[in-house]
């Protein structure tokens, strides 16, 4: 069939994996959600927040009906948020935040991704001064959507940037941000101005960027792939140049 179906197919298969990845990960938020405060999205912003990410990402209403069921069973284990913190080979930062029921399965395989590639795996906190945990809306623009005026009606509610980025389609997507502090306010108001969010996120923005070359780069992904690629682990954050 030739190297064009080849490629075809190969590019399926990792988008068919990265879906499976956020259905995974997004699970797991709706579990660690409904532990926390019960299985009520009007009453529970963090539910609330995950199955927009849900159905941002278009996954099945069943598997998000299934999941808040799952956690509603009370001999199911929660998860604990762990964040790991080091650095890649030349001298890029790495912050990994993950959501495990085994800690120790957890240490041993991040420590064991650092170590396979150069890496060095840190002290917790020893990156504070590299990221700043930030609160990130997205939301598709409406045409007759007035940017500068909804920027100064968020600006109470806690937006610190309002700005324009493009998604994995070339789309044009809003981004509202905020400190950290400011998630459920921001939240509320754009809520409340009936923009449907397409994701809602606690993101760790770095403050600064480390040059490296093309060939250094690669070495870095290698390390972030593992990452990405391990059950456990929610999100992975680095301060390489693009």
């Amino acid at each position: 069939m030739g190297r064009a179906f080849e490629f075809r197919k190969e590019r399926k298969f990792k988008r068919w994996s990265k879906m499976a990845v956020q259905f995974t990960r997004i699970g797991k938020d709706i579990v660690m959600a409904v532990k926390e405060s019960g299985p009520n999205p009007e009453t529970n912003s963090r539910l609330r927040t995950a199955m927009q990410n849900a159905k941002a990402v278009n996954m099945p209403k069943d598997r998000v009906e299934a999941a808040i069921k799952r956690a509603s069973d009370k001999s199911l284990a929660n998860y604990e948020e762990i964040v790991y913190e080091g650095y890649a080979p030349h001298g890029v930062a790495v912050l990994i935040e993950t959501a495990t029921d085994n800690t120790n399965r957890t240490v041993a395989n991040v420590r064991s991704y650092f170590n396979k590639t150069d890496g060095s795996l840190g002290k917790t906190g020893s990156l504070d001064f590299v990221f700043s945990r930030k609160s990130i809306f997205r939301f598709v623009p409406a045409e007759d959507l007035d940017l500068e005026e909804l920027e100064f009606e968020l600006i109470d509610a806690g937006l610190e940037e309002l700005y324009v980025e493009a998604d994995e389609e070339g789309n044009d997507v809003v981004v509202a941000q905020g400190a950290f502090e400011n998630f459920g306010s921001l939240q509320k108001a754009l809520e409340e101005k009936g923009i449907e969010l397409k994701s809602s996120k606690l993101e760790r923005i770095a403050l600064s960027h480390h040059q490296v070359t093309e060939e250094q780069a690669a070495d870095v992904m290698k390390l972030i792939d593992k990452l990405e690629e391990d059950d456990d682990v929610q999100a992975v954050y680095h301060n390489m140049a693009e």
